[in-house]
């Protein structure tokens, strides 16, 4: 059988309002049920903080009484506000992050909060990260009203800004206007949705990949994003994923349990028709992971 790691997921023991959409997040116990017939050895969980983006932002305590119910199967991230601890660029946000690592938390995110990459307080949250050594998941938000997410323009230079200044900071990319900009003829009306069709040359997220060493990609399919981006052109999103192998990983993002998991199907049919290499198949589906959370699951 395959063998998974999953990079982005969500739950929640006590649900809350129903979403917008309908539905509620799925439990732990939903959780495993959908993704280990699929061969998922492991669950990043990310919990909801940002006000942007939760109904009833979730504590770190959660986290941490799940994955200690079942910690064969949940990895917990942190998620840090950059306006906790006063609202300030100043603020000591490393304290709060060293707590939370020495527990056994191996990450942040998914940051959402709706400021700029360049905001005082953003780049305070990006500094302690990258002193304590915490690779951090972001969502990207085209607009700071009516959205979630860090804030940038099209062609990603608030991204690109960040990465240049904290070159030792692991980001991972995600959402519809990050994974929209793999394609060179992305335009403002379109940098929301799911773009279709062949992917034109000169994609930001090409360019910068190709550029930055710590930008990495989170593949997740249940928000459409990474899956849409290497599915919508496939001969495109082969070579993309040969390419940059060593820094894309396998993510559902599941947050309702009806969400579809068809980036393991793609994944799969690709390593069985040869469409991509067996190596690029397994760093994928689980090998990155192990290596930068420093886990084993074979």
């Amino acid at each position: 059988m395959a063998i998974f790691i999953d990079m982005h997921g969500h739950t929640r023991w006590f649900s809350g309002p129903e979403r917008l959409r309908g539905g509620t997040y799925a439990t732990p116990e939903q959780l495993m049920d959908m993704l280990k017939p699929h061969g998922v050895k492991r669950l990043v969980l990310l919990p909801g903080v940002n006000p942007e983006c939760s109904y009833i932002p979730q504590g770190m305590g959660e986290m941490e009484a799940i994955a200690a119910k079942y910690p064969d199967f949940f990895i917990p991230f942190m998620n840090i506000d950059p306006r906790m601890v006063g609202n300030s660029a100043d603020a000591d946000l490393g304290h709060i992050m060293r707590y939370w690592k020495a527990r056994g938390f191996k990450g942040i995110g998914e940051v959402c909060a709706s400021l700029r990459f360049d905001e005082p307080r953003m780049e305070n949250l990006f500094r302690h990260a990258e002193a304590n050594e915490l690779p951090l998941v972001f969502h990207l938000a085209p607009k700071p009203i009516g959205y979630y997410g860090i804030v940038d323009d099209l062609g990603l230079p608030g991204l690109e800004g960040a990465l240049k200044k904290f070159p030792k900071l692991i980001f991972l990319g995600h959402s519809q206007p990050f994974w929209a900009e793999i394609s060179g003829d992305l335009t403002e009306e379109i940098r929301n949705t799911y773009p279709k069709g062949k992917v034109a040359p000169g994609g930001a997220v090409v360019r910068l990949m190709r550029q930055y060493p710590n930008l990495y990609g989170d593949l997740s399919p249940a928000a459409g994003s990474g899956y849409n981006a290497v599915a919508r052109d496939p001969d495109f999103g082969y070579k993309f994923l040969e390419e940059f192998q060593d820094r894309l990983f396998f993510a559902s993002d599941i947050c309702d349990p009806r969400n579809k998991l068809t980036l393991i199907s793609f994944l799969n049919e690709a390593v069985e028709k040869s469409l991509i290499s067996r190596q690029a198949y397994e760093k994928i589906c689980y090998r990155n992971a192990e290596r930068l959370l420093g886990i084993s699951v074979t």
